[in-house]
């Protein structure tokens, strides 16, 4: 029986970092941010660049559970809507696989430091610290077990993920 975690969260809260980490924890495992499926510039969010996307990682994500390598399989993504979720996985062969849901979560203070510092790097533009705060909350109703990662180290919620 393979593992599939799906791990969802706002921007800035840690998901990449977090999800390399699980990669090395975890036997066999694969990792994909979906991030990478929607990599364009510009970037545009268009009804036709959605459906793109969807498709991508879904196409992914069923050729690491159909490969006979990975173990464990590991996704991230801004998934702030439980139709996101639903919608994922009811385009996966998930016949040989355990679904791992996961929202990691921080308080405001936490977010707003990290993005911050994003800011100050130049990895991010400023407008995210406030698009990721309108999301935060979006997190509380979802179908997942939530993660407060405000106050962990990587391997402190590396060592829960790998738990579950």
């Amino acid at each position: 029986m393979k593992n599939l975690y799906m791990i969802g969260g706002t921007m800035g809260v840690g998901k990449t970092t977090v999800c390399q980490e699980l990669k090395k924890e975890l036997d066999n495992a694969v990792f994909l941010d979906g991030d990478w499926c929607w990599d364009a510039n510009p970037f545009q969010v268009t009804e036709a660049t959605k459906l793109m996307v969807i498709e991508n990682i879904c196409f992914l994500l069923n050729q690491f559970i159909h490969c006979s390598a990975y173990e464990n399989i590991i996704f991230c993504w801004v998934m702030h809507e439980q139709s996101i979720i639903n919608d994922i996985i009811s385009k996966l062969d998930l016949s040989d696989c355990n679904i791992k849901n996961i929202s990691l979560v921080c308080s405001k203070d936490a977010l707003i430091n990290r993005l911050t510092k994003d800011v100050e790097k130049g990895i991010r533009k400023v407008d995210v610290i406030q698009r990721s705060l309108d999301r935060i909350e979006l997190y509380d109703s979802l179908d997942t077990t939530k993660i407060d990662v405000s106050n962990r180290s990587i391997q402190e919620i590396v060592e829960i993920m790998s738990k579950l």
